[in-house]
């Protein structure tokens, strides 16, 4: 629903203090006064599970961003947003998913693999969407990197796949999936009936980014999906990852 209020069909209404509003409502629900049943059935999971209010603000803060902010200098900028708007997310599952018992990892290890796998789907996502975003006048890549790599927003706003920009492409995937390695690490330490969603969900996305490769990196006017073959193929796959509890059984 957050997410919705930058990017949904009222997005261009939205202003900073909708968004104000919107995190009142949000101290409201960590305080037991829902306004909705929405925010009743966060103030119920609140009030049975150890939630911590800030990974939420931290959202509200990226869709600040999304407001005010349509270019990133660096990546430790994008990195920022990436949290904000997704890792954020990694944050608030793993008290409701819970940490095995039998777990030797701690804590911060487990958190630490929650937050990569945000910001590896983010991070797929920003690759994915380049197009889209430009045509909204955005550019959600490190404009060091981009500069380095002799990169202009005017290329990026004609949709051009020169040789440069699959270079820089590679690069970006690169990084994504260094993340999404990351994440791996802590599944295998998650409550057993959480194993097989999170290593699922980290399969089919990871697999956007081969899509990406398979479309010659041409990811300005082709739409990276996963199709339903490949989807039902990843669900015995996560499934055996998880009873195996490790990434290294395939």
């Amino acid at each position: 629903r957050t997410d919705e209020l930058v990017d949904g069909p009222n997005a261009s209404h939205i202003t900073p203090r909708a968004l104000d509003t919107w995190e009142k409502r949000l101290d409201n629900i960590f305080q037991g006064r829902p306004y909705d049943l929405f925010d009743a059935a966060l103030s119920h999971t609140v009030s049975n599970y150890p939630l911590g209010i800030q990974p939420f603000k931290d959202m509200i803060e990226g869709m600040r961003l999304d407001l005010l902010k349509t270019r990133y200098n660096n990546f430790d900028e994008l990195y920022l947003y990436c949290y904000y708007v997704a890792g954020t997310v990694g944050l608030m599952s793993v008290p409701v998913m819970g940490i095995a018992s039998e777990s030797k990892a701690s804590n911060e290890t487990v958190y630490s693999a929650a937050l990569a796998l945000g910001i590896a789907n983010q991070l797929t996502n920003i690759i994915r969407d380049v197009g889209e975003d430009g045509r909204r006048g955005r550019i959600y890549l490190p404009q060091d990197e981009l500069a380095s790599a002799g990169i202009s927003e005017d290329e990026i706003f004609r949709g051009l796949v020169s040789n440069k920009w699959k270079i820089f492409m590679k690069n970006q995937i690169k990084r994504a999936r260094m993340y999404f390695d990351e994440a791996e690490k802590g599944i295998a330490e998650l409550e057993e009936a959480s194993r097989w969603p999170v290593w699922a969900s980290l399969l089919l996305y990871r697999q956007i980014l081969n899509v990406i490769e398979e479309n010659d990196y041409n990811n300005f006017t082709e739409k990276a999906y996963v199709g339903k073959a490949k989807k039902f193929v990843s669900l015995p796959l996560a499934y055996g990852r998880a009873i195996m509890g490790t990434s290294k059984c395939f």
